[in-house]
């Protein structure tokens, strides 16, 4: 797969390498090698971490099933602060 990549900055002052198409996906080098090199590294990271994720949330039964889990969540820590509060 092959993902643009814009490059910034000198020679003085280093790169900043980022790839649009990867929100947040940023890595700066002292040359523009190793600012390559490291945005490279930065993807693939940025992709296992998305795949993981994704992996993950497939094997979460149903959206449903979360939100009632985080309402259930939700509702006891209220109780818990309103019996404090009495």
């Amino acid at each position: 797969m092959k993902l643009p990549i814009v490059l910034e900055g000198n020679r003085r002052e280093g790169y900043t390498a980022t790839c649009p198409a990867l929100p947040g996906c940023v890595s700066e080098g002292d040359t523009r090698q190793e600012a390559i090199r490291n945005i490279r590294e930065a993807i693939r990271l940025y992709l296992r971490a998305v795949t993981r994720e994704h992996i993950l949330l497939k094997k979460t039964k149903t959206a449903k099933e979360v939100e009632a889990k985080v309402a259930m969540s939700t509702c006891t820590a209220d109780l818990a602060t309103a019996s404090r509060i009495a």
